[in-house]
């Protein structure tokens, strides 16, 4: 197994210390991956420590550093103890990525007045409460970046207003904090609003969602939907000097599909090399997927045949 092949450059996080909420599956463990490529030494924390655990392993075996530590968003108080605790180990904390959070399908008519709270509660509450944890434990005092996974949901988010809702209040308060944070040693604060990534943590997606997104990957303007390695390289931007100046934006990684309405009807449409529909008139890089051989083992088939399309280099 070779390295992770980030387009930075070696050792730009060489001296930094990462944290990276829900860095265990999916898109965490792809940006603890390439974080830790770039010579960070990365924690990733979430609930479940057999996910950390694995991952940490590939990481290390790369060469990389790379910490487990257990975190229940939810709670303010243990979200300071874990920061306290990196400090204490690590000496700092440089940069927070978080990604923590969840959700589930429901039309908001038949959603619960608990489910909605519940969804709110570890999104956007979550969210808060690591950035303060961050801000009172270390980057108050000494400065430092932060980004916010959050979701594409300009338009609304049909079937989950839970964590539309949620989203768009993170959204909100990257903005919020970015002003009032930024006098603190120059702390910035971004989002990143990924669109429809094909991603391990698909393997909890429903069997009827997985047949749609399957299928529906046409209806983008890039003919395609992103990959993990995308969305990581979006967040390793906005926390490099590189984006020194920026602080306070939603970036949003989506292939245009949040600018899209579909087709206008009579729109000549044609299939491509792959087999998708899309308008005759794209052409779109393909994707890279620098995690695909480490294997999304519990991906359900029909997401990994979507990553086996997208991949044409393999960079890990």
């Amino acid at each position: 197994m070779s390295g992770y092949n980030s387009v930075f450059k070696k050792d730009l996080f060489k001296n930094e210390v990462v944290l990276v909420t829900g860095g265990g599956t999916g898109i965490g463990r792809c940006i603890a991956h390439e974080l830790a490529s770039l010579g960070a030494t990365v924690v990733i924390a979430a609930r479940k420590l057999d996910q950390l655990t694995a991952t940490a392993e590939e990481i290390r075996k790369l060469g990389g550093k790379c910490d487990v530590m257990q975190i229940n968003i939810r709670d303010s108080v243990k979200a300071l103890e874990l920061v306290q605790a990196i400090v204490a180990k690590h000496g700092k904390l440089t940069c927070l990525v978080n990604n923590a959070g969840g959700q589930f399908l429901s039309p908001a008519s038949s959603l619960s007045t608990k489910g909605f709270a519940t969804v709110v509660d570890l999104n956007l509450n979550g969210t808060f409460n690591m950035c303060k944890a961050a801000f009172d434990g270390y980057m108050g005092e000494h400065g430092g970046s932060i980004v916010n996974i959050v979701a594409e949901c300009r338009n609304g988010f049909p079937r989950m207003v839970h964590t539309g809702a949620a989203r768009s209040g993170i959204i909100n308060m990257t903005k919020t904090l970015a002003v009032e944070w930024g006098p603190y040693n120059g702390i910035r604060v971004n989002c990143v609003a990924p669109g429809t990534i094909v991603s391990s943590g698909m393997k909890n997606y429903p069997e009827n969602v997985v047949e749609m997104v399957s299928a529906t990957d046409w209806m983008s303007p890039s003919g395609r939907y992103g990959t993990e390695s995308e969305i990581a390289a979006s967040v390793v931007f906005l926390l490099s000097p590189a984006a020194s100046y920026i602080s306070g934006v939603n970036l949003a990684v989506d292939g245009g599909s949040s600018l899209s309405k579909g087709f206008p009807e009579g729109e000549e449409l044609a299939f491509n090399p792959e087999g998708s529909l899309m308008p005759a008139y794209i052409g779109w890089p393909e994707g890279k997927d620098n995690v695909h051989n480490l294997k999304h083992v519990d991906a359900p088939p029909k997401i990994n045949e979507l990553l086996d399309r997208y991949k044409k280099k393999s960079k890990l």
